[in-house]
């Protein structure tokens, strides 16, 4: 009796979804509605896998990883932010990959006369993610700056945590307009594109993704990894808007 109890207790233990293996990613915001589909997709093929993500800005997200956030995977909108990680030694240098390329856009309204970024300089509230920590706000800096129209629109320009809250602002008419993806501005309610940023103007938007010196001693993080360069994950970004090398 007892040996039987001992053998259905171990059976019971074995069929476990707690023993379903987990991988923490970390993914930066504006990749949020193309990685959820790419995570169902994966999970329908690999059940055993909990794949957990963890969606934000991408300097908010290495920081977190610098004070013991768990991460397995981190995937960055901007080098800056990967290139931080590799020198904290909490990824290996030889391990990140171009993952999608972006386009830089400002959005407002339709009846908004914005045809240039001149144009800009005469609208009093423009969103912007922080440069401090958000990509998309560190390229439209450069942009600006590019442009010679930083100092300008300086003192209008109103700080966002992340691309959607920039993107949110504009679609809700709280701002005159905000620089967001290409990507994000597509999920917009009433906010329109009114102008592509001249690519010559900033750096190529280049999303990275790179397992963590934690994640690369785990077979199913590494396995997701090597998922994501598929034909399959490519076919997902598209269908998002993204460019894919």
């Amino acid at each position: 009796m007892r040996s039987l109890l001992i053998s259905l207790l171990m059976s019971l233990f074995l069929l476990s979804p707690a023993l379903a293996a987990e991988v923490h990613l970390s993914v930066a915001l504006g990749l949020r509605d193309a990685f959820k589909e790419l995570m169902a997709g994966y999970e329908q093929k690999e059940p055993d896998v909990t794949l957990l993500p963890n969606f934000a800005s991408s300097g908010a997200l290495a920081k977190q990883i610098t004070e013991g956030a768990p991460a397995d995977l981190y995937v960055s909108a901007h080098p800056q932010w990967m290139n931080y990680l590799v020198g904290k030694q909490l990824v290996p240098a030889d391990q990140a990959r171009i993952f999608a390329y972006n386009t830089l856009v400002f959005v407002g309204r339709h009846d908004l006369a914005v045809s240039s970024l001149e144009d800009i300089t005469r609208l009093r509230r423009i969103a912007i993610g922080s440069p401090k920590s958000v990509p998309v706000g560190q390229y439209a800096e450069q942009a600006l700056r590019a442009a010679g129209l930083y100092e300008k629109v300086r003192n209008n320009l109103i700080l966002a945590k992340d691309v959607r809250q920039a993107l949110v602002y504009a679609d809700l008419g709280e701002v005159d307009g905000a620089f967001v993806y290409k990507t994000d501005a597509l999920l917009a309610k009433e906010a329109v594109i009114l102008l592509e940023v001249p690519q010559s103007l900033y750096d190529k938007v280049t999303f990275h993704v790179a397992p963590t010196t934690a994640g690369i001693s785990s077979p199913q993080a590494l396995a997701f990894f090597d998922f994501l360069q598929t034909v399959e994950a490519r076919s997902i970004l598209k269908k998002y808007g993204f460019v894919v090398p």
